[in-house]
């Protein structure tokens, strides 16, 4: 019987610098795909050594003032917060001078290019950006997630081909944008991730005002949610589309905005700039310019 097992690949030595959510979750799930993370860095060893604990082969656990410690890893993954990006990159560049042959480095911040890497590329390593379409807010589950996940990568040639085979592991799907395309493109997965939250909520503080506690307001709403994703893995958003701005139900927006008139003004806005995008939906499936001229002079 032929086997079924995927092939094992190439395998990369690995370490992280940062171990938040994300890094962690990157550390398990790579580990668990047979990769040596070697070592995990942080601003406090204790947060280092926290992290190492979680995997099954313990790496070794650094501050982020022994950067000169760091083992020679094929791989390096840069997970810290954007805006010390750019200096990390050049106090690596200097502890790692005296390393032979040519390694790779990654951040995974979506908003930035592989040019804050810039002191590490003169230094002789293959620069690249890599940021996983998933939304981590704890590492043991961020780990499972990372795995079937999208990623976009962005770099030079060879950081993109090792991307690849480093994602290739993680069964990961990968597309590239532009340098100068990373915020727009980080601005379109905060939509759907932060700004998601931040609309749900927004309905959950409405439904409070209805006398329902936040918890009880907060279980109503998931499985609604939940439904609305699942529509749009079976269908385009103009299709996927429901309740009356899809119907052009004029009266009942009517009665919503009347609602919302007594909380306090964002909420409004913020139904009013989704409703007049719901009515672009809308106008791809049909509904007739009558209806959309009425709702649309609602919106305004």
């Amino acid at each position: 019987m032929p086997n079924s097992k995927r092939p094992v690949g190439r395998r990369f030595t690995i370490s992280i610098i940062g171990s938040g959510r994300l890094g962690t979750a990157l550390a398990l799930a790579l580990s668990k795909a047979g990769h040596s993370v070697e070592s995990l860095v942080a601003r406090r060893q204790s947060s280092s050594r926290k992290a190492s604990r979680l995997l099954q082969h313990k790496p070794l656990a650094l501050s982020k003032n022994k950067l000169t410690s760091i083992p020679a890893s094929q791989i390096l993954l840069i997970t810290t917060p954007d805006d010390i990006i750019e200096k990390l990159a050049t106090e690596l560049a200097d502890a790692t001078r005296t390393d032979t042959g040519r390694r790779t480095v990654f951040h995974t911040s979506g908003a930035l290019s592989s040019s804050v890497l810039r002191p590490l590329a003169d230094s002789g390593f293959n620069v690249g950006s890599l940021h996983p379409l998933v939304s981590v807010s704890e590492p043991i589950l961020g780990a499972e997630a990372l795995k079937n996940s999208f990623w976009c990568l962005e770099g030079d040639a060879s950081a993109l081909r090792i991307a690849q085979t480093l994602l290739r592991s993680l069964d990961g799907h990968s597309f590239s944008v532009s340098a100068e395309n990373k915020p727009l493109y980080h601005a379109a997965a905060l939509m759907v991730s932060g700004h998601l939250t931040a609309l749900v909520d927004l309905a959950i503080e409405m439904l409070a005002s209805c006398g329902l506690s936040q918890s009880q307001a907060r279980r109503a709403l998931l499985p609604l949610v939940q439904s609305a994703v699942g529509n749009l893995q079976i269908a385009a958003p103009a299709t996927a589309l429901t309740g009356p701005f899809a119907r052009g139900d004029v009266a009942t927006v009517e009665r919503h905005l009347c609602a919302l008139s007594n909380l306090d003004r964002h909420f409004l806005e913020v139904y009013k700039i989704l409703g007049r995008h719901s009515l672009v939906l809308a106008r791809k499936r049909g509904m007739r310019p009558v209806q959309i001229a009425r709702m649309e002079k609602l919106m305004q």
